[in-house]
């Protein structure tokens, strides 16, 4: 049986122009009672509606707390560093091969990642970082916090991969198992373009303990059901290594990975690691840089 997501359902957009299309309550209830999902049923049951369409600004509200909380937990199982390490060698080789260091962050809901590697600097002054996602109000928040904070960094609402300027490094936190194993393919090849020349992307694990282990801990950080229940979902829908390793083989430009970073103490880091995908003249330069790390790479075969 599907395993579903309430934020997958609350909100849609026109992939081609980006407008918010109406989304039926009636549906998706019924979408998920049929995946055996009374209990997500009944928190759509108490979105406010407009007839039978969703009030999108009581969705908005909604997606923002949850966002919000999931940001706190983002924090906790430091996340920013965890791609700070990884990006940094990368961005080394990048700028060596005299390419403008220019990142992406795929589906960036609040910004999190993009503002939290803005504020370090860890990267340094000449990188250009951009958060992208279809949310436009997710999009507007982050933008504000931004604001802000006074951060060097920018929010725009579309498609990544359709940027007026392509990026060099693309990321994306926790959004791969929002794709059916049969689209991460396309998901990977559409990153093997003139001007990519990396890519990183951190997910859950899928592990027999991935499930308990994402209810323990959203139930003990989180408040918004929404939330909660949505953390338990990504659990179950996360794609194993070999699924991972042979959609990212799809990039057929890239040497693509799986990293199993060892550096950080918080045993909750464990849940996410990455898929790594390294244009073949950056490779032998990140692998040096990252030293003994390395040995944390899995390379697809």
């Amino acid at each position: 049986m599907a395993v579903l997501e309430i934020s997958d359902l609350v909100a849609e957009w026109d992939p081609a122009t980006g407008e918010r299309l109406p989304v039926r309550r009636s549906e998706v209830v019924a979408a998920l009672r049929a995946a055996g999902d009374d209990r997500a049923a009944r928190i759509v049951r108490r979105i406010p509606v407009l007839g039978d369409v969703l009030d999108p600004d009581a969705v908005d509200r909604l997606l923002i707390r949850a966002h919000t909380e999931l940001q706190r937990l983002n924090e906790e199982v430091r996340m920013a560093e965890r791609f700070a390490e990884l990006l940094a060698p990368v961005l080394a080789a990048v700028r060596a091969e005299g390419i403008r260091p220019r990142v992406a962050d795929i589906g960036c809901g609040l910004g999190f990642l993009v503002r939290s590697l803005a504020s370090s600097g860890v990267l340094g002054p000449d990188v250009e970082l951009v958060g992208v996602d279809f949310n436009r109000a997710l999009v507007a928040e982050a933008s504000r916090l931004a604001e802000d904070e006074r951060l060097p960094c920018t929010f725009v609402c579309g498609d990544a991969f359709a940027l007026i300027e392509s990026a060099a490094v693309y990321l994306s936190n926790g959004v791969l198992h929002h794709f059916p194993a049969d689209a991460l393919p396309e998901f990977f090849r559409a990153q093997d373009r003139a001007g990519a020349q990396a890519f990183i992307h951190y997910d859950l694990a899928a592990t027999r303990l991935a499930p308990f282990g994402a209810w323990l801990f959203h139930r003990a950080r989180m408040r918004e059901p929404l939330g909660r229940h949505d953390g338990v979902a990504s659990a179950r829908r996360a794609h194993s290594d070999n699924v991972l390793l042979s959609a990212a083989a799809q990039a057929t430009g890239m040497e693509t990975f799986l990293f199993e970073p060892t550096r950080y103490t918080n045993p909750l880091c464990a849940a996410m690691r990455p898929v790594v995908g390294l244009r073949p003249q950056l490779t032998g330069e990140v692998l040096r840089t990252l030293g003994r790390r390395a040995r944390g790479l899995v390379r697809a075969r």
